[in-house]
């Protein structure tokens, strides 16, 4: 049972970038998914997540109207979409799904589980 992110990368300020999550073992519809990241010195910090149905959504303060959480059409993958990326943006970005809940209101990390290494996403400036 694991999670897998991928799509970081070096970016320009104002940039995009789309991560992805993809399950391996187990089904990602059956779970809220959470994204989060951590930078260097800093709490991990939750940045989106989305719920089992896909039909509600949760963003921190910080990305709100940048970035964007969606389910793939094929089962089993999670997407972040990075626009208008920031400096403050850099991280390592994980995903993980709720154990505790279908639905996505909050980002407590002890509600989390099946994390995946991270992807990093590095500005280039």
């Amino acid at each position: 049972v694991q999670l897998v992110e991928s799509g970081g990368g070096l970016v320009q300020p104002g940039g995009s970038l789309r991560l992805s999550c993809a399950a391996s073992g187990f089904t990602l519809d059956y779970y809220a998914i959470g994204w989060f990241r951590q930078a260097p010195g800093k709490e991990r910090e939750g940045v989106s997540c989305i719920s089992s149905s896909g039909g509600s959504t949760n963003y921190a303060d910080s990305v709100k109207g940048r970035f964007t959480i969606s389910r793939g059409n094929a089962k089993n993958t999670v997407y972040l979409q990075l626009n208008s990326l920031k400096p403050e943006d850099s991280a390592v970005y994980y995903c993980a799904a709720n154990t505790i809940e279908t639905m996505c209101v909050t980002f407590s990390l002890n509600e989390y589980a099946f994390w995946g290494q991270g992807t990093q996403v590095t500005d280039s400036s």
